[in-house]
């Protein structure tokens, strides 16, 4: 018997390797949908996990549909993923035309344009926050007149990803800067700037994400994760832990309010990320959703708190099977990711730590000679490890402690000559 092929949009990147090696694991042959420049940086194993790929052009989704869908066709492709968070509305699409399990391609842009986003929310009554489209400064003096808005406020790109162009802004002074900082950040594949921008009412309380799976229109929440945070102006995220046990009101109240984002996203089949604030009272706002496994190694955490085969999971969804979500352990797990405070030149490292027990995962992305910049997006992390165990607390204190060990040497460049400075040293913290 031939099992159905399996086709990636974007194999790059450590999820998409590991939904790879999941459906490889399993006997379907493994297919790609790639860009040229994205194909030449494909590594030797994901290379000897493919049966063969397409090139195509992702910032012209209709051509790309079309050529993609071809492709699957001759293929015999069942079944489309990607952890790419740029791909999900393409993904939406490929899925419908093929007629193989995939979210709603009516409502797929509400998990990637933020301004259809907050229209589908308010549609379903989600409980988001008040959140104004913005196409040029007489509408961005007028948004921060909107008494539903006020400061502080948030100023972010209509579809930017990884907290990038985002910006708290806490009085006029600040506005024009995170205007332009919004509208200066373009997507993946997008071919410019926007000149829109959103602005939308600062919710205050706890961030966390909720961390989902859909088959066939009935969601499992696989668990809460708690954020670490930047402070200030841009809010990177240096830390991701679970799973996370709310007091039961609460958590049904995060529940629920997620599970009606998935909906309003038209979320069928898959994974989700809903990223949330809880106040002091307990009520949660939902802040963005994605349509997509989140990144920064949450299915790692997954994979080693819970015991979920999370990878496998996602393959058996999109494959119109029942996946196993029961817990098979009850463990926490804990990411930390490792900045710079200063921007310049990256000329050393050391104290980073090594795989082991307690810590099943490490990964360093800077190069030695590359320049590095202070957090202002996800981007910017320089590396990642996780630490896990049986106590929280324990796990915690590990991770902060593996965190202070860490020394980076960077040299600081001018701005005027581009020449290095005399070095200095930092501690990285969390």
């Amino acid at each position: 018997m031939t099992l159905p092929g399996v086709l990636l949009l974007d194999a790059a990147g450590p999820e998409a390797g590991a939904l790879a090696r999941a459906a490889a694991a399993r006997g379907h042959r493994v297919h790609a949908a790639t860009t040229a420049a994205a194909c030449s940086g494909y590594g030797p194993e994901l290379k000897g996990l493919l049966a063969g790929h397409i090139v195509t052009d992702f910032a012209r989704p209709g051509r790309a549909l079309d050529e993609i869908a071809a492709y699957a066709r001759r293929h015999g492709v069942g079944a489309v993923l990607t952890v790419n968070e740029y791909l999900t509305e393409l993904a939406a699409y490929l899925c419908a035309e093929l007629r193989v399990p995939g979210n709603d391609p009516g409502r797929a842009r509400a998990a990637r344009d933020k301004a259809a986003m907050a229209k589908a929310f308010a549609a379903a009554g989600v409980r988001a926050p008040h959140t104004v489209l913005v196409r040029d400064d007489a509408g961005l003096r007028a948004a921060l007149t909107d008494p539903q808005v006020g400061f502080p406020c948030v100023i972010k790109p209509l579809s930017g990803a990884g907290s990038a162009g985002v910006t708290v802004v806490t009085g006029p002074a600040g506005v024009a800067a995170a205007a332009d900082a919004a509208r200066a950040t373009a997507g993946m594949y997008d071919s410019g700037a926007d000149p829109r921008v959103l602005v939308q009412a600062y919710a205050a309380g706890t961030e966390y994400s909720v961390e989902s799976l859909t088959q066939d229109g009935t969601t499992t929440h696989l668990a809460v994760t708690r954020k670490q945070l930047t402070d200030g102006t841009t809010r990177v995220e240096t830390g991701h832990s679970l799973p996370v046990h709310l007091p039961p009101a609460m958590e049904a109240n995060v529940y629920r309010e997620a599970a009606a984002a998935i909906r309003a996203a038209g979320i069928r089949h898959g994974a989700s990320h809903t990223e949330v604030i809880v106040d002091t009272d307990g009520r949660c706002t939902v802040i963005e959703i994605g349509a997509r496994l989140a990144a920064g190694q949450i299915g790692v955490l997954i994979q080693h708190a819970l015991g979920l085969d999370i990878w496998t999971a996602l393959l058996d969804a999109a494959l119109a099977r029942p996946a196993a979500l029961a817990p098979t352990a009850h463990r926490y797990a804990t990411v930390r990711f490792i900045t710079s405070d200063r921007a310049g030149r990256l000329t050393s490292v050391c104290g980073f730590p090594t795989t082991g027990p307690g810590v099943p995962f490490v990964r360093w992305r800077a190069a030695i000679g590359s320049l590095v910049h202070e957090p202002g997006a996800n981007s910017h992390r320089l590396g990642s490890f996780v630490v896990t165990g049986t106590d929280a607390n324990e796990v915690e204190e590990r991770a902060d402690a593996l965190v202070r060990r860490v020394r980076i040497h960077v040299e600081p460049t001018s701005p005027n000559t581009g020449q290095v400075r005399p070095a200095s040293t930092s501690a990285i913290a969390p």
